[in-house]
């Protein structure tokens, strides 16, 4: 088994969780610095914005997650900011960085739905590298299977919890998003191809319908009436997405770039 310990610094333990968060961010923002001159968007407003959204949506994160599983959290109280053994729900994360980001635009006066065209491809490879931090927590995972012959060897010893090789649900859906990340890096500089907002609301119908196959799959993610908390809200975002790109298309909106 992997250790979820990366290395120590003294008495500080870097674990794996982190460095994949870590890493996928300053990949995101990497993409979406490059990306945004396209937009008309100054790379300083990306970076700004990073640094106010990263440590809010961390907290939205956790937030999200403590509140569904409020049973656990108020008999251990100390846990709650104990981030660094996971627990963080992608889409508290999602949620507040929407917030932050509409806030964000009105003050700099930037198009929020620029910001998302820009930021989209880069959340999802966030995401997918993202997951892999699930991989080390040995969390994430999805029902007892006799084995997991079709993966590495690493994979099916990490997956092997409490005496049963688990489905890793963490790995189709990093696939997933990456699969949706060279999708949309693959057509949004066509010309004449896309629409504005046409990614972003591409994320959500991609994103979405994945999260909610894949979430049915795992027996460790948070319920709700039946049905994981994430499959609601999944199914609410492939109905938006949907909806978006039908309105806006016989309305018709902007092309995704517009001539100077």
């Amino acid at each position: 088994m992997i250790s979820p310990v990366a290395f120590k610094l003294g008495p500080l333990a870097i674990r794996w969780y982190a460095l994949c968060i870590v890493s996928g961010l300053i990949l995101a923002v990497y993409l979406a610095m490059k990306e945004a001159p396209r937009k008309k968007i100054k790379a300083d407003d990306v970076l700004d914005f990073i640094l106010i959204a990263f440590p809010l949506s961390i907290l939205g994160a956790r937030l999200y997650y403590v509140i569904f599983e409020w049973s656990y959290y108020r008999q251990h109280l100390n846990e709650i900011f104990a981030v660094w053994n996971g627990g963080l729900a992608i889409y508290g994360g999602l949620l507040t960085g929407l917030a932050t980001l509409l806030v964000f635009s009105y003050y700099r006066f930037i198009k929020p739905i620029d910001f998302l065209d820009i930021a989209v491809p880069g959340v999802l490879i966030a995401q997918a590298i993202g997951r892999w931090g699930n991989f080390f927590n040995q969390e994430a995972y999805g029902k007892a299977v006799k084995d997991l012959a079709y993966l590495p060897r690493f994979i099916q010893e990490q997956m092997y919890i409490d005496g049963h090789y688990r489905i890793p649900t963490f790995l189709y859906e990093s696939v997933w998003n990456l699969l949706g990340f060279i999708l949309i890096m693959s057509v949004r500089h066509k010309p004449h191809f896309l629409k504005e907002g046409d990614i972003t609301f591409f994320y959500l119908i991609w994103y979405g319908s994945g999260r909610f196959v894949i979430e049915g799959m795992r027996t460790d993610s948070l319920l709700f009436m039946g049905l994981r908390v994430s499959q609601w809200l999944s199914a609410v975002l492939v109905l938006i997405g949907l909806a978006a790109i039908i309105y806006r298309r016989r309305k018709g909106q902007l092309p995704f770039y517009q001539e100077s």
